[in-house]
């Protein structure tokens, strides 16, 4: 992508590249609304760390002042020196410090969700614009599972690096200064060699822990593909009582992301113990240089509790420096895989000078049409035909012969090899998607519905459309008496994919949203092969009144539902075996002959099956007998 500069690299472990990469989304332009809250947290952070300096102070002075040693003339006004003075100062100091903090976090909060904002919004579109190809091969579970950690990681990763970063670098600044003015180089190096085995020691613990992380991941992006997958298919589960099968594989997947989760927390207790185990002989080192201070009258009590006081102060942003380098690192382990599907060109992209679609009549040609989805297997071999504007041309032929490619490439999900492929003589390749596709309405075989209400899926043709216009679209394709007669009429819930309504409510729902769409051309995509013969006639009606005066290209597997197309042309392994008119291809005698005779053979079949069946049952009624 153009803007990948931007981004994160996914196998980044520098958090101040992190914070470069990042800063686009922290300091968005045009915001200046957030760029102050990002001035402010600053600004509270760094006073919250001179003050978190002031709690050891006190807490040294105090203890000095209940041992008698106490020596701050001329520093602190006389009110404050008391003990019970100084040990309410130590806590409102603590107060003050917490309450900084928390506005610090107050501030920044909306920076961080309007990071994450963008980058969701941005990968929701990029996923829109990629290909068919794209989407027919991902698993939705898992493209979920991955956008949501990614979102998560992002916002990890803001907040992360600068709220805890930066603080640690700025305290251990301040530590190291304050250990050398009061107590000598010694006290530094000690701090120093502490710090730096601390940090040395988190980042190959957690370098080691990313492996173990990754699989988790991995184990659960499948046991969530698995799982929806199944409940997507939760009638196919049915039909072959499937279910424990389907619970094996899942339970397999969470085994996997069980061992794994186990391993990523065993792997955290180790990493903390040798934290601990680091930081804690940097403190007894230090304890008792300060120790053996105090007995030679070097040091006061207060000095060896202050000693005490600032490296467990010093501890806790040191834990952050663990804290914050695991999860930056797990976080860019989260998202680097929905970064790895924002570097995922898409496949059909417009042209920098394209321009849109000017619809003038509608005539739509393909000329000398090659495609293959895979270079090995050519599915268009030179294709040729036209459909004149305000005709009806129908694609017929066997299974796999490239009917619904021919549908694909008009619409422009995937680009002709060789050829072209025109509207009103504009080659679609020279125009904005986005016009191309609002100049077409396609009725496909399989209509999946939104999970929403009837309203909303008749509506979506056209978003603008008013209720008059929808109820109307609604009459057209015969289903409006229908919905109206339903107890929530056109507010009825359609469930998932639309499975509450039968075959042909959705494909008159689908055909009443490409009325509302109003399109100057049409595509019907095999849109009644799926359906009894009653229904096909009457969902064949509609589609009749639908294409009236627009421009419409059939794909058919039923040849009854063509006879009347201008022309009909036969598609065979990729090529035009045969065109013509209904009646003239019948008169040679040929493939189309052939496939009609098998198909109303068929019909005739089923009709008197149908015949027999209901003479059976009439001479059952008849003998007074129950049936079956």
């Amino acid at each position: 992508m153009n803007d990948r500069k931007k981004t994160i690299s996914a196998d980044s472990s520098n958090p101040l590249a992190t914070l470069v990469n990042l800063w686009p989304y922290m300091w968005p332009a045009g915001r200046a609304d957030l760029k102050a809250r990002v001035i402010w947290a600053t600004v509270f952070l760094l006073i919250s760390k001179l003050v978190l300096i002031g709690v050891p102070y006190f807490f040294k002075w105090s203890t000095d002042a209940l041992n008698g040693k106490l020596d701050l003339a001329g520093l602190v006004p006389t009110l404050l020196l008391g003990a019970v003075a100084l040990v309410i100062a130590y806590n409102l100091t603590r107060l003050i410090q917490l309450g900084l903090n928390q506005l610090r976090d107050s501030m920044f909060a909306s920076v961080g969700q309007h990071a994450v904002r963008q980058l969701a919004y941005k990968t929701f579109v990029h996923m829109h614009q990629l290909s068919l190809r794209f989407h027919l091969e991902r698993k939705t579970g898992g493209l979920s599972r991955i956008i949501e950690r990614g979102t998560k990681g992002i916002e990890t990763i803001v907040r992360f690096t600068i709220l805890n970063s930066v603080p640690t670098l700025v305290e251990f600044l301040l530590t190291a200064v304050i250990f050398w003015k009061a107590y000598g180089f010694s006290y530094v190096l000690i701090t120093a060699i502490t710090v730096w085995a601390y940090v040395w020691f988190t980042v190959r613990a957690s370098d080691w822990r990313i492996a173990i992380r990754r699989s988790m991941n991995a184990s659960d992006t499948d046991a969530n593909t698995k799982a929806i997958d199944s409940l997507l298919n939760f009638e196919t589960v049915k039909y072959f009582g499937n279910e424990d099968m389907e619970a094996k594989r899942f339970d397999a997947s969470m085994a996997r992301y069980e061992k794994a989760a186990t391993e990523v927390w065993t792997s955290l207790g180790w990493l903390n113990f040798g934290q601990g185990v680091i930081f804690g002989l940097g403190t007894t080192v230090m304890m008792v240089m300060s120790a053996l201070a105090v007995q030679r009258g070097e040091q006061t009590i207060g000095d060896f509790v202050f000693v005490n006081a600032l490296l467990i102060q010093l501890s806790v942003p040191l834990n952050f420096i663990g804290f914050v380098y695991r999860e930056i690192r797990q976080g860019l382990t989260d998202i680097e895989q929905m970064f790895d599907l924002l570097e995922v060109e898409a496949e059909v992209v417009d042209k920098p000078d394209a321009k849109p679609l000017a619809i003038q009549q509608g005539s739509i040609a393909f000329k000398d049409v090659h495609f293959a989805y895979d270079p090995e297997r050519q599915i268009l071999k030179g294709v040729s035909f036209e459909v004149p504007a305000g005709k009806t041309v129908a694609i017929v032929g066997p299974s796999g012969a490239g009917k619904s490619t021919i549908s694909r490439l008009l619409y422009r999900f995937y680009d002709v090899q060789q050829g072209s492929v025109t509207i009103d003589g504009q080659d679609v390749r020279d125009i904005t998607q986005k016009s191309l596709r609002a100049a077409i309405g396609m009725v496909p075989q399989d209509t999946v519905l939104f999970n929403d209400s009837i309203a909303y899926n008749i509506r979506y043709g056209r978003l603008g459309a008013t209720d008059d216009e929808m109820m109307a679209a609604a009459d057209i394709a015969q289903i409006g008496h229908f919905i109206r007669n339903l107890p929530d009429g056109f507010g009825t819930m359609v469930g998932e994919r639309g499975l509450k309504l039968s075959g042909g409510e959705k494909q008159r729902v689908a055909i009443a949203r490409t009325i509302l769409k109003a399109p100057p051309i049409l595509i019907l995509d095999e849109a009644t092969s799926a359906l009894d013969t009653t229904t096909e006639q009457e969902i064949q009606a509609a589609l009749d009144v639908v294409s009236k005066n627009r421009t419409t290209l059939v794909i058919a597997h039923r040849l009854s539902t063509v006879i009347n197309a201008d022309e009909i042309i036969v598609l065979r392994h990729g090529e035009i075996a045969e065109r013509g008119t209904h009646a003239g291809l019948l008169a040679q005698n040929g493939l189309y002959a052939s496939m009609w005779n098998r198909q109303r053979e068929a019909t005739q079949a089923e009709e008197h099956l149908r015949q027999v069946r209901e003479s059976d049952d009439l001479g059952v009624l008849v003998r007074g007998q129950p049936a079956g």
